[in-house]
């Protein structure tokens, strides 16, 4: 059974920066499709970075330059590196993976079945 664990969320004032970690378990980590999606109140859970079995990192716009997905084999750990964060980035982050033949920030939320639980993050402007 996969399992996911995040942490790293908080709270930060606009221009400041968090990483966030997701601790994976259950199942060949380096075999799957792996991503960081964004929920703000009241509206859909959509990614903002994924990280292909090759290594290869896919963005959102919003927060290209800004944001960083990357991973630590050795400890079956994904993290996003999110800098010169801003208000509009206040949100519910997860962290997602599965075996997906198509894996970039346009993979849709309901093709991932295995979620880790969600960490705050607010931005105060």
């Amino acid at each position: 059974q996969v399992q996911l664990v995040e942490s790293g969320g908080g709270s930060v004032q606009a221009g400041g920066s968090l990483r966030l970690s997701c601790a994976a378990s259950g199942y060949s980590y380096n075999n799957y499709c792996k991503g960081w999606f964004h929920q703000p109140p009241g509206k859909a859970r959509e990614a903002v970075a994924t990280i292909d079995r090759d290594g290869i990192t896919s963005y959102t716009d919003s927060v290209k330059g800004r944001f960083t997905i990357f991973q630590d084999n050795a400890k079956n750990t994904l993290y996003l590196q999110m800098n010169n964060l801003k208000p509009e980035d206040t949100a519910m982050y997860y962290c997602a993976a599965d075996s997906l033949v198509i894996c970039d920030v346009d993979s849709r939320a309901h093709n991932f079945r295995n979620w880790g639980q969600g960490t705050q993050v607010t931005v105060a402007s």
